[in-house]
Protein backbone atom coordinates (compact mmCIF):
# COMPACT_ATOMS: atom_id res chain seq x y z
CA UNK A 1 0.00 0.00 0.00
CA UNK A 2 1.37 3.40 -1.00
CA UNK A 3 2.17 5.65 1.99
CA UNK A 4 1.57 9.33 1.20
CA UNK A 5 4.18 11.99 1.99
CA UNK A 6 2.57 15.22 3.16
CA UNK A 7 3.92 18.73 3.41
CA UNK A 8 2.85 20.22 6.75
CA UNK A 9 2.71 23.86 7.84
CA UNK A 10 4.40 23.98 11.29
CA UNK A 11 2.73 27.30 12.10
CA UNK A 12 -0.71 25.73 11.96
CA UNK A 13 0.06 22.03 12.15
CA UNK A 14 -2.13 21.45 9.08
CA UNK A 15 -1.29 19.45 5.97
CA UNK A 16 -0.49 21.60 2.94
CA UNK A 17 -0.30 19.09 0.09
CA UNK A 18 0.65 15.53 -0.73
CA UNK A 19 4.08 15.68 -2.29
CA UNK A 20 4.87 12.05 -3.06
CA UNK A 21 4.59 8.53 -1.71
CA UNK A 22 7.24 6.72 0.28
CA UNK A 23 9.64 4.75 -1.88
CA UNK A 24 9.50 0.97 -1.83
CA UNK A 25 12.56 -1.26 -1.63
CA UNK A 26 12.27 -1.83 -5.38
CA UNK A 27 12.19 1.91 -6.03
CA UNK A 28 15.24 2.45 -3.82
CA UNK A 29 17.10 -0.20 -5.81
CA UNK A 30 16.09 1.40 -9.11
CA UNK A 31 17.13 4.85 -7.87
CA UNK A 32 20.56 3.72 -6.73
CA UNK A 33 21.25 1.82 -9.94
CA UNK A 34 20.10 4.78 -12.05
CA UNK A 35 22.48 7.03 -10.14
CA UNK A 36 25.31 4.54 -10.59
CA UNK A 37 24.78 4.65 -14.35
CA UNK A 38 25.76 8.34 -14.25
CA UNK A 39 29.24 7.64 -12.85
CA UNK A 40 31.06 7.49 -16.21
CA UNK A 41 29.58 10.82 -17.32
CA UNK A 42 30.86 12.49 -14.15
CA UNK A 43 34.45 11.48 -14.85
CA UNK A 44 35.05 14.75 -16.72
CA UNK A 45 35.97 17.39 -14.15
CA UNK A 46 34.92 20.22 -16.44
CA UNK A 47 31.35 18.92 -16.69
CA UNK A 48 31.20 18.61 -12.89
CA UNK A 49 32.23 22.21 -12.55
CA UNK A 50 29.58 23.30 -15.03
CA UNK A 51 26.96 21.24 -13.19
CA UNK A 52 27.70 22.91 -9.86
CA UNK A 53 27.51 26.38 -11.37
CA UNK A 54 24.33 25.51 -13.25
CA UNK A 55 22.78 24.21 -10.02
CA UNK A 56 23.63 27.47 -8.24
CA UNK A 57 22.11 29.47 -11.07
CA UNK A 58 18.96 27.35 -11.09
CA UNK A 59 18.43 27.92 -7.36
CA UNK A 60 18.87 31.66 -7.76
CA UNK A 61 16.52 31.85 -10.74
CA UNK A 62 13.82 30.07 -8.72
CA UNK A 63 14.69 31.77 -5.43
CA UNK A 64 11.25 33.24 -4.78
CA UNK A 65 9.51 29.88 -5.20
CA UNK A 66 12.15 27.95 -3.26
CA UNK A 67 12.13 30.37 -0.32
CA UNK A 68 8.34 30.55 -0.19
CA UNK A 69 8.04 26.76 -0.25
CA UNK A 70 10.70 26.31 2.43
CA UNK A 71 9.13 28.94 4.67
CA UNK A 72 5.72 27.31 4.39
CA UNK A 73 7.21 23.99 5.53
CA UNK A 74 9.73 25.14 8.16
CA UNK A 75 8.54 28.51 9.53
CA UNK A 76 12.16 29.67 9.43
CA UNK A 77 11.18 32.98 7.85
CA UNK A 78 11.87 34.59 4.49
CA UNK A 79 14.93 36.64 5.59
CA UNK A 80 16.67 33.61 7.10
CA UNK A 81 15.86 31.38 4.11
CA UNK A 82 16.89 34.03 1.59
CA UNK A 83 20.28 34.12 3.25
CA UNK A 84 20.43 30.34 3.34
CA UNK A 85 19.71 30.13 -0.39
CA UNK A 86 22.51 32.61 -1.09
CA UNK A 87 24.85 30.55 1.08
CA UNK A 88 23.84 27.36 -0.73
CA UNK A 89 24.46 28.86 -4.16
CA UNK A 90 27.82 30.21 -2.97
CA UNK A 91 28.73 26.78 -1.64
CA UNK A 92 27.95 25.13 -4.98
CA UNK A 93 30.13 27.64 -6.83
CA UNK A 94 32.90 27.27 -4.25
CA UNK A 95 33.05 23.54 -4.97
CA UNK A 96 33.13 24.31 -8.69
CA UNK A 97 36.29 26.30 -8.02
CA UNK A 98 37.73 23.38 -6.04
CA UNK A 99 37.05 21.10 -9.01
CA UNK A 100 38.60 23.55 -11.48
CA UNK A 101 41.78 23.89 -9.41
CA UNK A 102 42.28 20.13 -9.07
CA UNK A 103 44.38 20.20 -5.90
CA UNK A 104 41.81 17.94 -4.20
CA UNK A 105 43.10 15.08 -6.37
CA UNK A 106 46.28 15.15 -4.26
CA UNK A 107 48.47 14.04 -7.17
CA UNK A 108 51.89 12.73 -6.10
CA UNK A 109 54.51 11.38 -8.52
CA UNK A 110 57.70 9.66 -7.43
CA UNK A 111 59.85 8.71 -10.41
CA UNK A 112 61.70 5.44 -10.45
CA UNK A 113 65.05 5.52 -8.67
CA UNK A 114 67.16 2.35 -9.03
CA UNK A 115 69.70 3.77 -6.59
CA UNK A 116 67.23 4.53 -3.82
CA UNK A 117 68.07 3.14 -0.38
CA UNK A 118 67.41 0.82 1.29
CA UNK A 119 65.75 -0.68 -1.82
CA UNK A 120 65.27 0.59 -5.38
CA UNK A 121 62.09 2.63 -5.87
CA UNK A 122 59.64 1.88 -8.68
CA UNK A 123 57.74 4.57 -10.58
CA UNK A 124 54.76 5.47 -8.36
CA UNK A 125 51.92 7.82 -9.25
CA UNK A 126 49.12 8.50 -6.79
CA UNK A 127 45.83 10.38 -6.98
CA UNK A 128 42.35 10.29 -5.49
CA UNK A 129 39.31 8.90 -7.28
CA UNK A 130 35.56 9.03 -6.48
CA UNK A 131 34.04 6.36 -4.27
CA UNK A 132 30.79 5.89 -6.23
CA UNK A 133 27.14 6.51 -5.36
CA UNK A 134 26.71 8.63 -2.23
CA UNK A 135 23.60 8.53 -0.03
CA UNK A 136 22.73 11.90 1.49
CA UNK A 137 20.35 12.22 4.45
CA UNK A 138 18.91 15.73 4.55
CA UNK A 139 18.80 17.80 7.75
CA UNK A 140 15.60 19.26 9.19
CA UNK A 141 16.95 22.63 10.31
CA UNK A 142 18.62 23.72 7.05
CA UNK A 143 16.20 22.88 4.21
CA UNK A 144 18.68 24.19 1.63
CA UNK A 145 22.26 24.37 2.93
CA UNK A 146 22.20 20.90 4.54
CA UNK A 147 19.51 19.31 2.44
CA UNK A 148 19.02 18.35 -1.22
CA UNK A 149 21.27 21.08 -2.73
CA UNK A 150 23.47 21.36 0.36
CA UNK A 151 27.06 20.70 1.24
CA UNK A 152 26.98 16.90 1.18
CA UNK A 153 25.42 16.89 -2.28
CA UNK A 154 27.68 19.64 -3.60
CA UNK A 155 30.88 18.04 -2.32
CA UNK A 156 29.88 14.57 -3.56
CA UNK A 157 29.10 15.86 -7.04
CA UNK A 158 32.37 17.78 -7.02
CA UNK A 159 34.19 14.54 -6.23
CA UNK A 160 32.51 12.81 -9.17
CA UNK A 161 29.92 10.86 -7.16
CA UNK A 162 26.24 10.77 -8.13
CA UNK A 163 23.89 11.37 -5.23
CA UNK A 164 20.73 9.73 -3.93
CA UNK A 165 19.10 12.01 -1.37
CA UNK A 166 16.72 10.80 1.30
CA UNK A 167 14.42 13.80 1.81
CA UNK A 168 13.67 15.02 5.31
CA UNK A 169 9.97 14.62 6.16
CA UNK A 170 9.78 18.18 7.51
CA UNK A 171 10.28 19.75 4.07
CA UNK A 172 9.33 17.26 1.33
CA UNK A 173 7.97 19.89 -1.08
CA UNK A 174 11.15 21.96 -0.79
CA UNK A 175 13.18 18.81 -1.35
CA UNK A 176 11.20 17.85 -4.44
CA UNK A 177 11.51 21.35 -5.90
CA UNK A 178 15.26 21.53 -5.29
CA UNK A 179 15.79 18.02 -6.66
CA UNK A 180 14.07 18.98 -9.90
CA UNK A 181 16.23 22.09 -10.17
CA UNK A 182 19.41 20.04 -9.69
CA UNK A 183 18.25 17.36 -12.13
CA UNK A 184 17.48 20.07 -14.68
CA UNK A 185 20.93 21.54 -14.14
CA UNK A 186 22.47 18.13 -14.79
CA UNK A 187 20.59 17.75 -18.08
CA UNK A 188 21.55 21.30 -19.12
CA UNK A 189 25.27 20.40 -19.04
CA UNK A 190 24.84 17.04 -20.75
CA UNK A 191 24.66 14.79 -17.68
CA UNK A 192 21.91 12.26 -16.91
CA UNK A 193 19.07 13.62 -14.78
CA UNK A 194 19.69 10.73 -12.39
CA UNK A 195 22.99 12.25 -11.36
CA UNK A 196 20.76 13.42 -8.49
CA UNK A 197 17.86 11.24 -7.32
CA UNK A 198 15.38 11.94 -4.51
CA UNK A 199 13.66 9.41 -2.25
CA UNK A 200 11.04 9.82 0.48
CA UNK A 201 10.25 7.63 3.48
CA UNK A 202 11.84 6.31 6.67
CA UNK A 203 12.19 2.74 5.43
CA UNK A 204 13.64 4.03 2.16
CA UNK A 205 16.41 5.63 4.20
CA UNK A 206 17.17 2.31 5.88
CA UNK A 207 17.18 0.45 2.55
CA UNK A 208 19.41 3.13 1.05
CA UNK A 209 22.27 2.78 3.52
CA UNK A 210 22.15 -0.99 3.10
CA UNK A 211 22.15 -0.99 -0.70
CA UNK A 212 25.23 -2.81 -2.03
CA UNK A 213 25.90 -0.18 -4.71
CA UNK A 214 25.95 2.75 -2.27
CA UNK A 215 29.58 3.55 -1.50
CA UNK A 216 29.30 6.15 1.28
CA UNK A 217 26.73 8.18 3.19
CA UNK A 218 26.42 11.66 4.66
CA UNK A 219 23.98 12.50 7.45
CA UNK A 220 22.99 15.51 9.55
CA UNK A 221 20.47 14.92 12.31
CA UNK A 222 19.89 13.44 15.74
CA UNK A 223 22.15 11.13 17.72
CA UNK A 224 19.67 8.20 17.78
CA UNK A 225 18.87 8.41 14.07
CA UNK A 226 22.45 8.94 13.00
CA UNK A 227 23.79 6.21 15.23
CA UNK A 228 21.26 3.71 13.87
CA UNK A 229 22.31 4.44 10.30
CA UNK A 230 25.99 4.45 11.26
CA UNK A 231 25.61 1.00 12.79
CA UNK A 232 23.74 -0.21 9.70
CA UNK A 233 26.53 1.07 7.45
CA UNK A 234 29.13 -0.75 9.55
CA UNK A 235 27.07 -3.96 9.69
CA UNK A 236 26.83 -4.39 5.93
CA UNK A 237 28.66 -7.34 4.33
CA UNK A 238 30.84 -4.62 2.80
CA UNK A 239 30.91 -1.75 5.31
CA UNK A 240 30.93 1.79 3.97
CA UNK A 241 32.04 5.11 5.45
CA UNK A 242 29.24 6.99 7.18
CA UNK A 243 29.89 10.68 7.70
CA UNK A 244 27.35 11.68 10.32
CA UNK A 245 26.82 14.92 12.19
CA UNK A 246 24.76 13.92 15.21
CA UNK A 247 24.68 16.34 18.13
CA UNK A 248 26.63 19.02 19.97
CA UNK A 249 26.44 21.07 23.17
CA UNK A 250 28.89 23.70 21.85
CA UNK A 251 30.21 24.71 25.28
CA UNK A 252 31.14 28.29 26.09
CA UNK A 253 33.59 29.16 28.87
CA UNK A 254 33.48 32.67 30.30
CA UNK A 255 36.53 33.48 32.40
CA UNK A 256 36.35 35.64 35.47
CA UNK A 257 38.33 38.36 33.71
CA UNK A 258 35.95 38.39 30.74
CA UNK A 259 32.92 38.62 33.03
CA UNK A 260 34.51 41.47 34.96
CA UNK A 261 35.16 43.42 31.75
CA UNK A 262 31.94 42.85 29.79
CA UNK A 263 29.38 40.70 31.63
CA UNK A 264 26.40 42.54 30.15
CA UNK A 265 27.71 42.27 26.60
CA UNK A 266 28.34 38.54 26.98
CA UNK A 267 24.92 37.94 28.52
CA UNK A 268 23.03 39.73 25.75
CA UNK A 269 25.22 38.12 23.08
CA UNK A 270 24.50 34.68 24.49
CA UNK A 271 20.76 35.36 24.35
CA UNK A 272 21.00 36.34 20.69
CA UNK A 273 23.03 33.24 19.86
CA UNK A 274 21.01 30.54 21.63
CA UNK A 275 17.66 31.91 20.42
CA UNK A 276 18.76 32.40 16.81
CA UNK A 277 16.50 30.42 14.50
CA UNK A 278 14.46 29.33 17.53
CA UNK A 279 17.53 27.53 18.87
CA UNK A 280 17.57 25.10 15.96
CA UNK A 281 21.18 25.57 14.89
CA UNK A 282 23.56 22.64 15.28
CA UNK A 283 26.06 25.17 16.67
CA UNK A 284 23.73 26.65 19.30
CA UNK A 285 25.63 27.30 22.56
CA UNK A 286 23.85 24.82 24.81
CA UNK A 287 26.18 24.86 27.83
CA UNK A 288 27.78 27.99 29.26
CA UNK A 289 30.28 27.94 32.11
CA UNK A 290 30.18 31.28 33.89
CA UNK A 291 31.94 32.29 37.10
CA UNK A 292 30.11 32.43 40.40
CA UNK A 293 30.10 35.74 42.21
CA UNK A 294 29.08 39.28 41.38
CA UNK A 295 30.40 39.43 37.81
CA UNK A 296 28.71 36.17 36.93
CA UNK A 297 25.51 37.53 38.48
CA UNK A 298 25.74 40.54 36.15
CA UNK A 299 26.06 38.19 33.18
CA UNK A 300 23.00 36.17 34.26
CA UNK A 301 21.02 39.36 34.83
CA UNK A 302 21.79 40.58 31.32
CA UNK A 303 20.93 37.18 29.91
CA UNK A 304 17.66 37.18 31.85
CA UNK A 305 16.66 40.54 30.44
CA UNK A 306 17.59 39.70 26.84
CA UNK A 307 16.11 36.19 26.87
CA UNK A 308 12.91 37.48 28.46
CA UNK A 309 12.50 39.94 25.60
CA UNK A 310 13.24 37.38 22.87
CA UNK A 311 10.36 36.73 20.51
CA UNK A 312 8.59 33.38 20.53
CA UNK A 313 9.25 31.04 17.65
CA UNK A 314 7.90 27.99 15.87
CA UNK A 315 9.91 24.78 15.79
CA UNK A 316 10.22 22.65 12.69
CA UNK A 317 7.52 20.18 13.63
CA UNK A 318 5.18 19.22 16.47
CA UNK A 319 7.37 16.31 17.57
CA UNK A 320 10.34 18.61 18.08
CA UNK A 321 8.14 21.05 19.96
CA UNK A 322 6.88 18.33 22.29
CA UNK A 323 10.41 17.04 22.90
CA UNK A 324 11.68 20.55 23.54
CA UNK A 325 9.00 21.35 26.10
CA UNK A 326 9.47 18.01 27.87
CA UNK A 327 13.26 18.40 27.82
CA UNK A 328 13.14 21.95 29.16
CA UNK A 329 10.77 20.94 31.97
CA UNK A 330 12.87 17.93 32.91
CA UNK A 331 16.00 20.06 33.16
CA UNK A 332 14.28 22.78 35.21
CA UNK A 333 13.06 20.15 37.69
CA UNK A 334 16.54 18.79 38.49
CA UNK A 335 18.03 19.36 41.96
CA UNK A 336 19.95 22.61 42.25
CA UNK A 337 18.57 23.99 38.98
CA UNK A 338 16.76 27.31 38.70
CA UNK A 339 15.10 28.81 35.62
CA UNK A 340 15.36 32.63 35.58
CA UNK A 341 13.54 32.53 32.24
CA UNK A 342 11.48 29.38 31.81
CA UNK A 343 11.07 27.89 28.35
CA UNK A 344 7.40 27.43 27.59
CA UNK A 345 4.81 26.88 24.91
CA UNK A 346 3.24 29.79 23.06
CA UNK A 347 -0.19 29.14 21.67
CA UNK A 348 -0.77 25.80 19.97
CA UNK A 349 2.46 25.64 17.96
CA UNK A 350 4.93 28.21 19.29
CA UNK A 351 7.60 28.17 21.99
CA UNK A 352 9.24 30.77 24.19
CA UNK A 353 12.99 30.57 24.84
CA UNK A 354 14.47 30.11 28.27
CA UNK A 355 17.54 29.04 30.20
CA UNK A 356 18.44 27.30 33.43
CA UNK A 357 21.31 27.77 35.86
CA UNK A 358 23.02 25.27 38.11
CA UNK A 359 26.07 25.27 40.40
CA UNK A 360 28.93 23.25 38.92
CA UNK A 361 28.90 20.88 41.89
CA UNK A 362 25.29 19.91 41.11
CA UNK A 363 25.61 19.46 37.35
CA UNK A 364 23.70 16.29 36.36
CA UNK A 365 24.23 14.19 33.27
CA UNK A 366 20.98 15.30 31.64
CA UNK A 367 22.31 18.86 31.48
CA UNK A 368 25.21 17.55 29.37
CA UNK A 369 22.80 16.34 26.69
CA UNK A 370 21.70 18.58 23.83
CA UNK A 371 18.17 19.99 24.08
CA UNK A 372 17.15 20.94 20.54
CA UNK A 373 15.44 24.32 20.58
CA UNK A 374 15.85 27.70 22.32
CA UNK A 375 17.26 26.56 25.66
CA UNK A 376 20.72 26.87 27.17
CA UNK A 377 22.28 25.76 30.46
CA UNK A 378 24.43 28.15 32.52
CA UNK A 379 26.80 26.35 34.89
CA UNK A 380 28.24 28.53 37.68
CA UNK A 381 31.77 27.50 38.70
CA UNK A 382 33.51 28.79 41.79
CA UNK A 383 37.09 27.73 41.15
CA UNK A 384 39.50 26.57 38.47
CA UNK A 385 39.11 23.05 39.84
CA UNK A 386 35.32 23.13 39.39
CA UNK A 387 35.74 24.42 35.85
CA UNK A 388 38.23 21.68 35.03
CA UNK A 389 35.93 19.01 36.48
CA UNK A 390 33.10 20.10 34.16
CA UNK A 391 35.38 20.25 31.12
CA UNK A 392 36.48 16.69 31.88
CA UNK A 393 32.87 15.53 31.53
CA UNK A 394 32.17 17.11 28.16
CA UNK A 395 31.37 14.90 25.16
CA UNK A 396 32.68 15.69 21.66
CA UNK A 397 31.41 18.91 20.10
CA UNK A 398 31.30 20.81 16.85
CA UNK A 399 32.48 23.99 18.57
CA UNK A 400 33.86 25.29 21.84
CA UNK A 401 34.15 28.96 22.75
CA UNK A 402 36.26 30.90 25.23
CA UNK A 403 35.39 34.42 26.31
CA UNK A 404 38.60 35.91 27.65
CA UNK A 405 39.65 39.13 29.29
CA UNK A 406 41.78 41.50 27.24
CA UNK A 407 44.95 40.75 29.20
CA UNK A 408 44.35 37.00 29.03
CA UNK A 409 44.06 37.15 25.25
CA UNK A 410 47.50 38.76 25.00
CA UNK A 411 49.34 36.45 27.39
CA UNK A 412 51.36 33.71 25.68
CA UNK A 413 51.51 30.37 27.45
CA UNK A 414 49.24 31.36 30.33
CA UNK A 415 45.92 30.12 31.67
CA UNK A 416 44.05 31.13 28.52
CA UNK A 417 46.35 28.98 26.40
CA UNK A 418 45.70 26.06 28.74
CA UNK A 419 41.95 26.63 28.44
CA UNK A 420 42.10 26.62 24.63
CA UNK A 421 44.08 23.40 24.73
CA UNK A 422 41.35 21.84 26.89
CA UNK A 423 38.64 23.03 24.50
CA UNK A 424 40.60 21.85 21.45
CA UNK A 425 40.49 18.33 22.84
CA UNK A 426 36.68 18.24 22.71
CA UNK A 427 35.76 20.31 19.64
CA UNK A 428 36.39 20.71 15.94
CA UNK A 429 36.25 24.52 15.92
CA UNK A 430 37.51 26.69 18.76
CA UNK A 431 36.34 30.31 18.99
CA UNK A 432 37.60 33.20 21.09
CA UNK A 433 35.33 36.08 22.10
CA UNK A 434 32.60 35.21 19.62
CA UNK A 435 29.54 33.03 19.15
CA UNK A 436 29.45 29.75 17.25
CA UNK A 437 26.12 30.04 15.44
CA UNK A 438 27.67 31.29 12.19
CA UNK A 439 29.54 28.73 10.08
CA UNK A 440 31.44 30.43 7.27
CA UNK A 441 31.83 28.55 3.99
CA UNK A 442 35.59 28.86 3.53
CA UNK A 443 38.54 26.63 2.63
CA UNK A 444 39.85 26.63 6.22
CA UNK A 445 36.49 25.84 7.82
CA UNK A 446 36.02 22.68 9.85
CA UNK A 447 32.49 21.65 10.76
CA UNK A 448 32.93 18.43 12.67
CA UNK A 449 34.31 17.16 15.95
CA UNK A 450 34.78 14.17 18.24
CA UNK A 451 31.84 11.80 18.69
CA UNK A 452 28.91 12.39 19.09
CA UNK A 453 29.39 15.63 17.18
CA UNK A 454 30.40 13.54 14.17
CA UNK A 455 31.23 9.93 13.35
CA UNK A 456 34.52 10.83 11.64
CA UNK A 457 37.30 13.39 11.66
CA UNK A 458 36.00 15.05 8.49
CA UNK A 459 34.17 18.31 7.86
CA UNK A 460 30.81 18.83 6.16
CA UNK A 461 31.50 22.53 5.41
CA UNK A 462 34.36 24.02 3.42
CA UNK A 463 36.45 22.83 0.51
CA UNK A 464 37.98 19.85 2.29
CA UNK A 465 34.51 18.27 2.64
CA UNK A 466 35.17 16.79 -0.79
CA UNK A 467 37.76 14.45 0.73
CA UNK A 468 34.99 12.32 2.26
CA UNK A 469 33.95 10.98 -1.14
CA UNK A 470 37.39 10.08 -2.50
CA UNK A 471 39.89 7.29 -2.05
CA UNK A 472 43.58 7.20 -3.07
CA UNK A 473 45.00 4.81 -5.65
CA UNK A 474 48.65 4.42 -6.69
CA UNK A 475 49.83 3.23 -10.10
CA UNK A 476 53.18 1.45 -10.15
CA UNK A 477 55.34 1.17 -13.29
CA UNK A 478 52.27 1.83 -15.44
CA UNK A 479 52.81 2.55 -19.16
CA UNK A 480 52.15 6.25 -19.92
CA UNK A 481 49.34 5.48 -22.36
CA UNK A 482 47.42 3.69 -19.60
CA UNK A 483 47.76 6.39 -16.95
CA UNK A 484 44.94 8.82 -16.12
CA UNK A 485 45.67 12.23 -17.70
CA UNK A 486 46.31 13.74 -14.26
CA UNK A 487 49.26 11.37 -13.77
CA UNK A 488 50.89 11.65 -17.17
CA UNK A 489 54.26 13.32 -17.42
CA UNK A 490 52.96 16.17 -19.59
CA UNK A 491 50.21 17.04 -17.08
CA UNK A 492 47.73 17.88 -19.86
CA UNK A 493 45.04 19.04 -17.43
CA UNK A 494 47.39 21.30 -15.50
CA UNK A 495 46.55 19.99 -12.02
CA UNK A 496 48.74 20.86 -9.02
CA UNK A 497 51.13 18.01 -8.28
CA UNK A 498 54.00 17.01 -6.03
CA UNK A 499 56.75 15.48 -8.16
CA UNK A 500 59.77 13.86 -6.47
CA UNK A 501 59.03 15.81 -3.32
CA UNK A 502 58.59 19.21 -4.99
CA UNK A 503 55.39 21.09 -5.70
CA UNK A 504 54.85 21.44 -9.44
Amino acid sequence: MAVPVWSVDPRSGKQREQVAVEATAEEVDAAVRAAAAAIPALADRSVRSRLLRAAAGALEESAAEVVATADAETALGVPRLTGELARTAYQLRAFAEVVDEGAFLDVIIDHADPAAQPIPRPDLRRMKIPLGVVAVYAASNFPLAFSVPGGDTASALAAGCPVVVKAHPDHPATSALCAELLRGAAVSVGLPADTVVLLHGFQAGVELVRHPVVAAAGFTGSVPGGRALYDAAAARPQPIPFYGELGSLNPVVVTGAAAAERAEQIGSGLAGSFTLGAGQFCTKPGLVLAPAGQDGDRLVAALTAAAGEAAPGVLLDSRMRDNFLKGAAARAALPGVSAPVAAAGEGETGVRPGFVTVPAAELSDLLLEECFGPLTVVVRYGSAQELAAVLDRLPGNLTATAHLGSAEAEEEGGAAADLLARLTAVAGRVLVNGWPTGVAVAPAQHHGGPYPATTSTSTSVGGTAIERWLRPVAYQDTPPALLPPELRESNPLGVPRRVDGTRA
